[in-house]
């Protein structure tokens, strides 16, 4: 039995040799297909060598090649496996397999396969930027740039690496470097559609948004139905403000594509923006479908419940997604909803603000500033950082003071973080000495124009609220740094050096909390007389019956709130209230906002809700309006100025934070401490107290605009020498302890 068994073995081993050399020719025969397109045949090819010399290395690599050809990759890894096996020190056949883990999505077994491969050649560009693929994707990003370098060291006119270490460049928002890996690209491929598509999306990121359009639109002409590049169009036409034609882009790729991620969060973003609450919600709702780890769907989907009031759902959303991603953009979306919140008091606030300082802003190099003259008495270069020199809240508190500054005093340079611009960024340009669009510049381009701009006092108007510039100011490009007039509840950044605030706003017992020194106002802001909208009369006196107003933000609207003044209305025999907010105009934030109050009680019909309109037509909205209640814990600001300047007195609730105090800060400034209560119950009868005397509310209706206008607070010169003569104070204690140049 020995000998026959030998005897076999003996014949396999001639035929495998003669088969060998006839092997030899099949391949060439299989390769010379495989070249020419001919997969099927170099498979079959391939097959035949094999079914006698199963570890022929040549037919093992070629017949991966047909699979991956044929995007049939797990059969492809079979093939290269086995034919690593058979020869474990061939660079080509490792970088293949790594390629085909690559495009299985197994980007840990790539990245160590091309490793290997690398090791064995390392002067082997396609392994090289294969590593740098599969890097990429584990998130080692300068890794990944790192083996795009040497590819491209290696081979000048590589594009492929080039591109996609433009991308890595782009993730990393290294801006001006991927912009050149992607001009480059489309050097030596001038319709690499990636490539295009890269420097649009840099250019976007630049705010060059004309390179932009056309570099999209150049990859819209190769590609015209790309979802994706549809996408990235629609996203130039939202930060260009076009939102029709950033929705139509996004429903084009959607229609394309129903389930790409890119598209569904712009859709949502597109819809909370166009006031369609209930569309961003079914976006967001199929983004997380697709991807439930999607920080992005979570952020856009804690807008979604702030937009109806729901803040600590919406807290609960931005937690998970910070969870995901540390995001700077996140952690001030945070701070700014827990202003929202009742239980986050002074103490809650400050920790949320330390943590961006923490995780954002102690990472960031400061400045190292030159110093100049020592003379407390020069005239001092202000810089005003803002997102808001629009139609905003903030700018109507900012406004007056620019009017009113002493230009033999102070040099004024605002400092414009937002693309909008209308009719009130007029008025902002014509009060400034020097307008920089900054909104065009990055962090460090904007910090470096400032220092260029030698500006002595740099003030932050945006706080932790969107489109703020605050990692700049984690930078210090100014000896002296203030946070004032818009968002000013602290800043929590350690480069902040003061808070312009009053004593009721921030009250002493909290001040230790904050990272920056208070200096009192007569109130946390003012603003210029209303003059052109007429007096009215009390309406209650020709109505019959008590109106009540809340003329806030929809997310200001608490569920306490509401059971306040449910309360209120029940209690005030006939009662009526108006609500009017731009998103009443969302027909699921009206309608949630209307069932709300039926749910305690109070009648629909007894409810008006007003939408957007002009200023002036929302001024004089204030004539159907008897008291104003003032929303809580987040209270009104420049609304409560509207109010009182219109002879609306304001029911105020004091809280235990910062967000909580505002309205009691104005109300207290004009003279109306009655006015303000310590809680539920004392509102409550506040309100109740002053609807049963159209007396003395018609007479207040009459005298509170001379009032405001005698006061501290509301008289806008006298106030701006106020916030001058801090300016001066901190000027002055800077050139009293910095050091004089030798």
């Amino acid at each position: 039995m020995h000998s026959s068994a030998g005897a076999r073995a003996f014949q396999n081993a001639r035929l495998q040799k003669k088969f060998r050399k006839q092997a030899d020719a099949i391949f060439l025969t299989a390769n010379t297909a495989f070249t020419q397109g001919r997969r099927a045949e170099a498979e079959a090819l391939c097959r035949q060598i094999l079914k006698e010399l199963p570890d022929h290395f040549s037919a093992l690599h070629l017949l991966g090649l047909c699979a991956f050809a044929g995007r049939q990759y797990e059969a492809a890894k079979q093939a290269f496996k086995h034919a690593v096996t058979v020869d474990p020190r061939s660079p080509q056949a490792l970088s293949d397999l790594g390629a085909t883990h690559f495009a299985l999505g197994q980007y840990e077994d790539a990245r160590i396969v091309l490793e290997r491969a690398v090791a064995l050649k390392p002067g082997f560009p396609l392994a090289l930027a294969n590593l740098g693929n599969a890097l990429l994707h584990l998130g080692q990003v300068a890794q990944a740039i790192e083996a795009y370098d040497r590819a491209i060291k290696l081979k000048p006119d590589y594009a492929d690496a080039l591109c996609n270490r433009g991308l890595a460049e782009l993730a990393l928002r290294r801006l001006d470097r991927a912009r050149q890996s992607f001009e480059r690209t489309l050097l030596f491929q001038p319709r690499n559609v990636e490539a295009l598509v890269g420097k649009g999306l840099v250019s976007i990121e630049l705010k060059t948004y004309d390179e932009a359009k056309i570099a999209l639109e150049a990859a819209l002409a190769i590609r015209p139905d790309s979802p994706k590049i549809l996408s990235h169009r629609g996203r130039l036409n939202f930060e260009l403000s076009r939102f029709e034609q950033a929705a139509a882009d996004y429903d084009a790729a959607l229609a394309a594509s129903p389930r790409l991620e890119v598209a569904l969060e712009g859709k949502a973003q597109v819809s909370l923006s166009m006031g369609n609450t209930a569309q961003a919600i079914a976006a967001c709702t199929a983004l997380l479908e697709e991807n439930p780890r999607s920080a992005a769907a979570m952020a856009l989907l804690s807008a979604c419940f702030a937009n109806q009031g729901e803040i600590a759902r919406a807290i609960e959303l931005l937690d998970a997604a910070l969870a995901i991603t540390p995001d700077a953009g996140l952690i001030g979306r945070k701070i700014f909803f827990l202003d929202f919140l009742a239980d986050a008091d002074f103490a809650v606030q400050q920790v949320a603000r330390k943590q961006w300082w923490d995780a954002i802003g102690s990472k960031l190099p400061q400045r190292k500033l030159a110093l100049r003259p020592l003379d407390p008495d020069r005239r001092i270069v202000i810089g005003y950082v803002s997102a808001e020199f629009w139609y905003h809240s903030a700018a109507f508190a900012l406004l007056p003071i620019l009017r009113h500054h002493d230009r033999a005093k102070f040099e004024i340079v605002c400092y414009s973080c937002s693309q909008t611009q209308d009719e009130v960024t007029g008025r902002f340009k014509q009060l400034a000495d020097v307008w920089v669009d900054a909104w065009q510049l990055s962090d460090d381009d904007l910090a470096d124009r400032i220092q260029a701009d030698k500006v002595d006092i740099l003030v932050d108007v945006s706080g932790h609220t969107t489109g703020n510039r605050l990692p700049v100011f984690a930078r210090k490009p100014a000896p002296i740094q203030v946070s004032a007039f818009g968002h000013a509840s602290g800043t929590g950044l350690k480069t902040m050096d003061y808070v312009l605030a009053d004593p009721i706003f921030i009250p002493e017992s909290a001040r230790h909390l904050l990272a920056e020194k208070v200096y009192d106002l007569p109130c946390l802001n003012t603003l210029d007389p209303i003059l052109d909208v007429p007096p009215s009369e009390l309406p209650m006196l020709r109505n019959g019956h008590v109106t009540f107003g809340v003329f806030n933000r929809i997310n200001k609207i608490s569920d306490a709130a509401i059971g306040v003044w449910s309360k209120v209305m029940r209690e005030v025999t006939g009662s009526r209230m108006i609500i009017k907010h731009t998103l009443l105009d969302d027909p699921l934030v009206r309608e949630r906002l209307l069932a709300r109050f039926v749910a305690q009680g109070v009648s629909e019909s007894d409810i008006t809700c007003l939408g957007l309109t002009s200023r002036h037509e929302h001024l004089r909205a204030f004539a159907q309006v008897d008291i104003s209640l003032d929303p809580f814990p987040q209270n009104g600001g420049i609304s409560t100025w509207e109010s009182l300047y219109a002879g609306v007195p304001v029911v105020a609730r004091l809280g235990n934070a910062s967000s909580s105090r505002a309205a009691a800060s104005i109300v207290t400034a004009v003279g109306l401490d009655e006015w303000i209560a310590e809680d539920d119950d004392g509102y409550a009868a506040i309100a109740c107290k002053w609807a049963a005397q159209p007396a003395h509310l018609a007479k207040l209706r009459a005298d509170l605009p001379a009032r405001i206008a005698a006061s501290p607070a509301g008289n806008v010169a006298s106030y701006t020498a106020r916030v001058e003569a801090g300016y001066r104070q901190f000027w002055t204690d800077y050139c009293a302890s910095a050091k004089p140049e030798t």
